[in-house]
């Protein structure tokens, strides 16, 4: 109950108290209660609904001074946070990223939090989210990135890390699904348990992530109506074309895509754009350097690439497929993420980021 409530009353407190549609407040809950000039103490309704407590939050702040902070008496406090980056292409937005830990999830919280966004990293290496967060902190301030553990694959993982972000920041603006995982393998001799794995991080850990942000994304626009937000899924090339010897992935990423196709005709409603991000390969990160499970030594392992005998031999052959001959980069991702997030007229769509290697007809 304690739980559900904060995930009500923190999304809805940050459209109510906004100064404007496009930037919502920062609201942080604590359960520990203090007074002050501007407290208002807020019963919740005997109908603890999101739209009945966002009815009567707006009428208990109805023709008041906004308060600086919201007492539930039993519960807590809610404190509008102060301190919002006033300059940057996303200030003043909360951005949750999950696989944040390393490779591109790390590189798009980089840029985000220095395009003015505060960051929740998430990631099943707690230890290597929580110190990515400490360094952006460092560099940019206190309180601009946290890093929380986080299970795609298990929906009371996904559901608590979702609440502590709650806790935080009040909600989040933009919720960008990036964990994924590659098994590569032939059809005729891959492990069917490698085929599982893949399928729960890439498929069914989408669909988790978005049951549990889409409630605290839908809250916020019944506070504010004007307001939209974002789920963006960083998928794949592999998920506009079929991968030789790659069915695993290529098939969840496939399926990824419709996915965000009935996601965005659902939450569109809401408010809600969802859109996918269809990258090309990210040679340099961990994905396919990784110098013992990376695609490289992966494929060079299973025969994908004929005539191949070292990992140079594979990397060359796969810059040879781009046009543009080189691997995609993460500012090459930010754009087209930052281009679904500014446009407003777009939704359910799969956007490629391959440097031409795949070119929709």
């Amino acid at each position: 109950m304690n739980t559900d409530m904060i995930n009500i009353i923190g999304p809805a407190l940050r459209g109510l108290l906004a100064d404007k549609k496009e930037t919502l407040k920062r609201v942080s809950f604590s359960p520990i209660t203090t007074g002050g000039a501007k407290v208002l103490t807020f019963s919740p309704p005997a109908d603890v609904s999101a739209p009945a407590v966002v009815d009567a939050l707006r009428k208990a702040l109805a023709g008041k001074e906004q308060p600086s902070a919201v007492i539930v008496p039993e519960l807590g406090a809610f404190t509008a946070l102060t301190g919002d980056v006033k300059t940057g292409r996303v200030a003043g937005k909360v951005a949750v990223v999950t696989g944040a830990a390393q490779g591109f999830g790390l590189e798009i919280s980089k840029h985000l939090v220095a395009d003015g966004a505060h960051v929740v990293l998430l990631d099943m290496n707690q230890v290597g989210a929580s110190a990515a967060a400490q360094e952006l902190c460092q560099q940019y301030g206190a309180g601009r990135a946290i890093g929380l553990a986080s299970n795609v694959t298990d929906s009371a993982s996904m559901a608590s890390a979702i609440h502590e972000t709650v806790k935080a920041f009040g909600g989040f603006d933009v919720f960008i699904a990036n964990a994924g995982v590659l098994k590569a393998g032939s059809v005729k001799t891959q492990n069917p348990a490698d085929f599982d794995f893949v399928t729960a991080v890439n498929y069914k850990g989408y669909f988790l992530c978005v049951q549990k942000a889409a409630p605290i994304l839908a809250t916020q626009h019944l506070a504010n109506p004007d307001y939209w937000s974002d789920i963006i899924q960083i998928n794949s090339k592999s998920g506009l074309e079929g991968s030789n010897k790659n069915g695993a992935y290529a098939g969840s990423k496939f399926g990824g895509i419709g996915l965000t196709q009935s996601f965005a005709m659902e939450l569109v409603e809401d408010n809600i754009k969802v859109n996918s991000i269809c990258p090309g390969n990210f040679f340099d990160g961990p994905l396919w350097s990784d110098p013992r499970n990376g695609l490289f030594v992966q494929y060079l392992s299973t025969g994908k690439v004929p005539g191949a005998k070292t990992v140079e031999d594979v990397k060359r052959f796969y810059e040879a497929k781009v046009p543009m001959r080189r691997g995609c980069a993460a500012i090459d991702v930010m754009k087209a993420i930052y281009y679904v997030m500014e446009q407003q007229y777009e939704t359910g769509q799969a956007v490629p980021v391959t440097g031409g290697q795949v070119m929709l007809s």
